[in-house]
Order: C-alpha cells, then sequence, then structure tokens
C-alpha cells in the first residue's frame, strides 16, 4: 500500500482482501490488474505454475468461451456472463467436500470500455444443496401414487424393511400388514365410467387414512403406513397391540386378536356405499391380513403372504377378511403345481366331458342332458372339477376350458340327435363362468360352436349361477345378447346367491334350477320344502320351469312331483358319464 495514501483508499483496498468473495479486476484482454486473496485461492487450482497473470488464461480449459464474449461490444455497466458455474478439480480447500469436485461462480461486469470487473464464488454448496433438494423431491414423487396421492409400492416395502430391521417388537404388540382389494372392481368402471371408478378409488384412500389415523382399540397410532398397493388394491402397515379383554390363545395371541378386530372393522367401513356426483356406487372390499414375524425374511415375501390371504378371502365370496396361516402357503404351491399341470392338459386332451340327464317328473322321460367337465390326470387321477375350476377362472384357462367344453357338448348333442333320433336328448345344458359372461366375445363363441355343430340354438341351455346373474347390469346385458341367439337360459344353485324369488322377473331366464342343499333336505326340513314350494309357485307365475337338483332318492324325487316341479336331475336318475355310457344309458331306456 503506497505511503500516504488516504484513508478511504486503505479502507478500500482493506475491504477487497478480507472480502469473503474473490474479486477480481482486468484489462478487455484478461490481463489481471488487481485480485483479491479470496480470488486468487479459488483460482489456483486451475493453474499448474501458479501464475495468475490473464484470467482468460487461467479459465481456458473451463470456461474458452469468455475471452470472446468480453471482446463483443456492450454497453458499460452491463453483465458479459452472469452465474456462470465453471467446475474445478479437486482442491481440499474445503474439509466437507474434500477431493470432490468443486464448483465456482464466475459473474463478471464491463465497467467502461477498458476494464472488466469479476466475482468468483465457491457455489460448490449451494449447488449440493439444490441437488440434495431435487433428489428428495424426485425420492418423493417416485414413491406417491398420482392419483390417491397416498404412499405407493415402493414406499410401503420400503416401510416394512424399516420396520423389519427396526427388530422385534415387545411381547403383545407386532407389526401387521392388511392388503386390501376392491371386489369385482372392472364392475365399477364398465356400469359408471372410468372417472367414477377412479373417484372410488379417491374415497377409498380417504377413508383408509381416516381409519389408520383415527383411534381404534387395536393400534397406538405410532408408525402406520397406508399406501395404493396397486390399481384397485391398498394396503396398511399397522403397528398393533392387544387391549382390553384380548387374551392368548393356543394358535393366536392379543396381537392377532387386534388384527382381527381391525380387518373387521376395515371391511365394514370400505364396503358403505360411495357418493359419486348424484349416484350411489357399491364396492366391498377382500382383506388378507398377516403378522409380520422372523418367517419374513424382507417386505416381498410379507406382501405374498398378504396376498395368500386375501385370495383366500375372495374365494370363500368376498366382502370379508382372512387371515394368513402357513397352511395358505402349502395350499398356494399345490394349486401352482395344478396350474401347470391344467395347462398340459389343455394340450394333451386329458379333459373330458360328461353327461348327466335331465328328466320330467310327470313321466320320467329324459328332456335333457348336462355337460360336466372332468380331468384325468395321469397322476392324480380323476380330478374334482371343484379343484381346477377355480384355478382356471383364475388364470384365464377357464376361456379356453369354457369354449372346449361347449363345442364338445352341441357336437354330441348333434350327434345323439342323428343316431337315436326320438330317444335323443331335446337340450343340452353347458355352464358359464363368470369370466366366460364378461367376455365381450362369448356371444361369438357360443354361435360358432352352434354353427359348427349344426345343432339348433334352440337346442341349447345355457346355465348361470345365481350370484353371477344378480350381480350387475353388465352381466344382465351380456345374458340378453346371448338370448337373442334364440337359445335357453338357467339359473343355477337358486337359493344360495343374492337374488330373490322378488327379483327373478328382472332376469332374462327361461328356467329355474333349484340348489342341491334344500333338495337333499326336502324331505325332512319343513323350512326347505316350503322354499322349494315358493320357488315353483313364483316360477309357475313368470312362465319359467323349474329343475330340481341333487335328487337321490324315491321320497326326494316323489315330493318334488307332489310339488308340480317339472323336471330334476340327480344320481337317482344317473351320475355324469362320459359319452359312451351315456349313450348306452340313453339307450336302455
Amino acid at each position: 500500500m503506497p505511503q500516504g495514501s488516504p484513508p478511504a483508499y486503505e479502507a478500500l483496498v482493506q475491504f477487497l482482501y478480507g472480502a469473503p468473495v474473490g474479486l477480481v479486476q482486468t484489462s478487455l484482454s484478461g490481463d489481471i490488474s488487481m485480485i483479491n486473496p479470496k480470488a486468487a485461492q479459488l483460482l489456483m487450482p486451475l493453474v499448474a505454475d501458479g501464475n495468475l497473470f490473464n484470467l482468460f488464461d487461467v479459465l481456458e480449459t473451463v470456461a474458452p468461451q469468455l475471452r470472446a464474449l468480453a471482446m463483443q461490444p456492450t454497453e458499460s455497466g452491463s453483465l458479459i456472463c452472469d452465474a456462470l458455474h465453471l467446475p474445478l478439480p479437486g482442491s481440499g480447500l474445503s474439509a466437507t467436500v474434500g477431493a470432490a469436485q468443486r464448483t465456482l461462480a464466475l459473474q463478471l461486469l464491463r465497467l467502461d470500455d477498458a476494464t472488466l470487473m469479476g466475482t468468483l464464488t465457491d457455489a460448490t454448496a449451494a449447488i449440493q444443496h439444490e441437488q440434495q433438494r431435487l433428489a428428495a423431491r424426485l425420492h418423493a414423487a417416485t414413491r406417491t401414487d398420482v392419483l390417491t396421492t397416498l404412499p405407493n409400492r415402493l414406499a410401503l416395502l420400503e416401510a416394512i424393511d424399516a420396520a423389519m430391521e427396526n427388530g422385534a417388537p415387545p411381547p403383545g404388540v407386532r407389526w401387521a400388514v392388511l392388503l386390501v382389494n376392491a371386489d369385482r372392481f372392472e364392475s365399477v368402471n364398465i356400469t359408471h365410467g372410468p372417472i367414477a371408478g377412479d373417484a372410488v378409488l379417491r374415497a377409498m384412500a380417504g377413508r383408509l387414512h381416516a381409519f389408520a389415523g383415527g383411534p381404534t382399540a387395536a393400534h397406538d397410532g405410532h408408525g402406520c403406513t397406508v399406501a395404493r398397493f396397486g390399481s384397485d388394491e391398498f394396503a396398511v402397515l399397522l403397528r398393533v397391540q392387544g387391549h382390553g379383554d384380548a387374551v392368548d390363545t393356543p394358535g393366536s395371541d392379543a396381537a392377532t386378536a387386534a388384527c382381527d378386530t381391525v380387518a373387521r372393522s376395515l371391511v365394514e367401513s370400505l364396503g358403505a356405499p360411495y357418493r359419486i356426483g348424484d349416484t350411489g356406487v357399491h364396492a366391498s372390499v377382500s382383506v388378507g391380513v398377516v403378522g409380520v414375524d422372523a418367517s419374513h425374511r424382507h417386505a416381498v415375501a410379507v406382501m405374498q403372504d398378504a396376498d395368500l390371504a386375501m385370495r383366500e378371502a375372495k374365494r370363500l365370496g368376498g366382502s370379508r377378511h382372512s387371515m394368513f396361516t402357513p397352511a395358505l402357503r402349502t395350499q398356494a404351491w399345490k394349486r401352482g403345481s395344478l396350474e401347470a399341470d391344467l395347462r398340459r392338459a389343455l394340450e394333451e386332451s386329458q379333459l373330458f366331458v360328461v353327461y348327466q340327464p335331465i328328466v320330467s317328473l310327470a313321466d320320467g322321460a329324459v328332456t335333457g342332458m348336462e355337460a360336466l367337465v372332468r380331468w384325468q390326470h395321469p397322476q392324480r387321477g380323476v380330478v374334482p372339477p371343484d379343484q381346477f375350476i377355480g384355478i382356471a377362472e383364475e388364470t384365464g384357462l377357464i376361456l379356453v376350458l369354457g369354449e372346449w367344453v361347449l363345442l364338445h357338448a352341441c357336437e354330441q348333442l348333434a350327434e345323439w340327435q342323428r343316431t337315436l333320433g326320438p330317444r335323443a336328448p331335446r337340450s343340452m345344458s353347458v355352464n358359464l363362468s363368470r369370466a366366460q359372461i364378461l367376455e365381450p366375445s362369448i356371444v361369438g363363441t357360443v354361435a360358432r360352436a352352434l354353427a359348427a355343430s349344426g345343432l339348433a340354438a334352440g337346442a341349447l341351455q345355457l346355465e348361470v349361477t345365481e350370484s353371477l346373474a344378480a350381480q350387475d347390469t353388465v352381466v344382465q346385458q351380456r345374458l340378453e345378447e346371448l338370448k337373442a341367439l334364440g337359445l335357453t337360459l338357467a339359473l343355477d344353485d337358486f337359493g344360495t346367491g343374492y337374488s330373490s324369488l322378488a327379483s327373478l322377473h328382472l332376469l332374462p331366464i327361461d328356467v329355474v334350477k333349484i340348489d342341491r342343499s334344500f333338495v337333499a333336505q326336502s324331505v325332512t326340513n319343513p323350512h326347505h320344502r316350503v322354499l322349494i314350494e315358493a320357488v315353483i309357485m313364483v316360477a309357475r307365475s313368470l312362465g319359467l320351469q323349474v329343475v330340481a337338483e341333487g335328487v337321490e332318492t324315491l321320497a326326494q324325487a316323489e315330493l318334488l312331483a307332489a310339488l308340480d316341479c317339472d323336471k330334476a336331475q340327480g344320481y337317482f336318475y344317473a351320475r355324469p358319464s362320459p359319452d359312451t355310457a351315456a349313450t348306452a344309458w340313453l339307450l336302455s331306456r
């Protein structure tokens, strides 16, 4: 500093040298005329020889465009560059950054026609903070469901893993997962439209959030995570604790009892109607419950068990909950093995059709046959349909299987009509599953089977269960389309589903089949006898025919005839038998 310098000049120099910001003054060509210690410190990593003579030379490797920018004609006081980020090699200047790459922020101003003034700051921390902020936002976005704003599948799995990593909870307390699946939710989208379907899902999410966050006797409100796990699936991770009168019992404990209580309440809460606009929408749920324990190695294993429990709840009819047990894993393994075998069975013609006669109670004449599928497994022997039809429905194989049975049944009746003449059955009954009814191509499939076999449409009777026919307008519309082909429709298993005598006139059916459970006790149980009589009376008033299923004794047959039932089928007349044996039975009559 020159001797005798004015105090103001001394203060300026002191400020420049002590400023926390790097300051540098250069000519238009970049020659440095003034540089403070902070600027020199920030620029040193860029110069191997330590010479800070020309700013543009120093920054040539990281900002080669600066020299050209400075030479462009601009007004005094204008910025040549603003907050230009310059990457630097690791310099060890910051203990927090260490040898990591650093970033300088350069601002360059034209003071006049011959002078430039620049500021230099270490922007490493600010950039890292912004990157961390953006990363946090991205992390949250990838773990949030867009439709409901709940945590998504990934967030739930992370929460379960975190709960498991914290070690075993204290006695009487456990982590539990409740997997919630909307029953038959596709019918909501079909009937009310996808916009209404989304609204229902948002409403479900709201109820779940309120339910899990509200006071219940089963949890203490800590560590609860509610997530949307799939399209129509939600999940709740809950820390549950036994309270009140819940006591330990063999195979259970207070916490398990608490899980059961929560699940029951959840099914009830989510099953209440949803008000979407001016429309009330019903959407029941099935809930699978699993307690997190040492047998689970990770969150995916927990959710697999929850899924098994949820599927068991659906198998039992839906609108309920099911607790996971290890036996469900064994059953799932067996079902998986059976599924692989079933696919092979379709390819290797291991399936065959049996036929059971339907007779007139008035004179004993054979009026029809019902086609039933059977499976001749190479190792297991004959597999009952109740062991593989459900698997076929879950996997979509029921469409191929159902079409195969339909075609064979139509061809068999056509063959009987050609060879037996008047002794041939007048109709053939074939069952349709839920998946077949909901398949838009079912009408074309039936039409093709009739055309391929040459069978008249009036000789074919399609049967649907009572619970299926009463489900929604989509099913009823599909039944109307099938009926338009000229065939007849039968309501199977009547008395076990959701419809009633008062709603029979709403269904496009021609025949009511009384479930075997009522027929079995018709002779000994007055209540069942009255129900059968009521069904017959209502059907008569609607012009419908009545068939009693599961007739096994003469007394049952005589009672049904006395009640004026039209037809019957069951072991009393004949067991289901393959085509050759059925033909022989027909000839014997």
